[in-house]
């Protein structure tokens, strides 16, 4: 069964990417190779997407947008590209190397969050995040950084069993 999904013209793609139900990806956007985009995300047009990239279902990834590589974005995140709307005169945004942004966060045209940086649960991120580091809340702070966020999930999964393996049913 051929699901829908909407790929546009000038769409460059790499190697292993895939491109779940009801999704989006406009006009001209650059994919990187083991990309993989959730069902109902809407990727639009000129995107530069790197490689090794998770963007989770419901996330909106605007025009004009740089994801580099090995990224994370959640479920319902939603980058925007126009700081003062409508003004017709876009920027998008870019998250730089190994950064991951959580479900639901919100971040404003034109910043940047840096290379290996969280942007936490529901966050709403108005100016560029440093790199190596974790923000959180409206609007979104500093809360620690990147080394004690890896420690805390290093003692969270050593006190959790992993989650079971999702088994895709036969057809």
């Amino acid at each position: 069964m051929d699901i829908i999904k909407y790929v546009g013209a000038g769409v460059r793609m790499g190697k292993g990417v895939k491109i779940w139900h009801f999704a989006y990806v406009g006009d001209n956007t650059t994919i990187g190779d083991n990309v993989s985009i959730g069902s109902l995300a809407h990727v639009d047009y000129g995107v530069t997407i790197g490689n090794n990239v998770r963007i989770e279902g419901q996330a909106y990834i605007p025009p004009l947008s740089v994801i580099e590589d090995n990224v994370f974005i959640g479920p319902a995140a939603v980058l925007t590209n126009d700081p003062y709307p409508m003004s017709g005169a876009l920027i998008g945004v870019k998250v730089m190397k190994g950064a991951a942004i959580c479900a639901g966060a919100i971040l404003k045209a034109g910043i940047t969050v840096g290379e290996n940086s969280v942007v936490g649960m529901g966050a709403v991120v108005v100016k560029d995040v440093p790199p190596n580091t974790v923000v959180a809340g409206n609007p979104a702070k500093p809360i620690y950084d990147k080394a004690a966020f890896d420690l805390k999930r290093r003692k969270w999964e050593s006190s959790h069993s992993p989650a079971p393996a999702h088994k895709v049913p036969k057809q």
